[in-house]
């Protein structure tokens, strides 16, 4: 039974026609995802992606726009009892020379071509946004 719901908030930073993707291992499971996190009590969309970046990987970023957000319903592959609400930014790091990966869930990053034959991401939502980011980029 769904008795919670978790707002996630990732920001698609795009430079030269690729995006910058976290490789991490979650629940033993290894996965290709944006950056981002998790909604905080008392936090807005944009200052949960602020920290987010902050905390993962040192860095500032300037909001560009809103991209996507998750219009079916889906249940977290991690929480059966979670129904998850995600919503998409696309970012500008402001300060990319002070990158540092703080967070140690975080194995890489990667800038990966945007234009790849594949789609990379596991997760349902990331698949739909990759593939929209295709559209918008290429």
């Amino acid at each position: 039974m769904i008795d919670k719901i978790n707002i996630r908030v990732y920001a698609c930073a795009v430079k030269d026609k690729k995006v910058l993707t976290l490789f991490e291992e979650y629940a033993g499971e290894p996965l290709v995802k944006f950056p981002g996190g998790g909604l905080e009590y008392g936090e807005g969309v944009l200052e949960c992606l602020h920290r987010e970046f902050d905390e993962e990987l040192n860095v500032k970023i300037e909001v560009v726009e809103h991209f996507y957000t998750q219009e079916s319903f889906q249940v977290s592959r991690f929480r059966e009892n979670e129904q998850l609400l995600t919503i998409y930014y696309i970012v500008n790091i402001t300060n990319e020379e002070d990158f540092l990966i703080m967070d140690p869930c975080i194995e890489r990053t990667e800038w990966m071509e945007i234009d790849r034959p594949d789609n990379p991401f596991p997760l349902p939502i990331d698949k739909i946004v990759f593939d929209k980011l295709k559209e918008k980029f290429l």
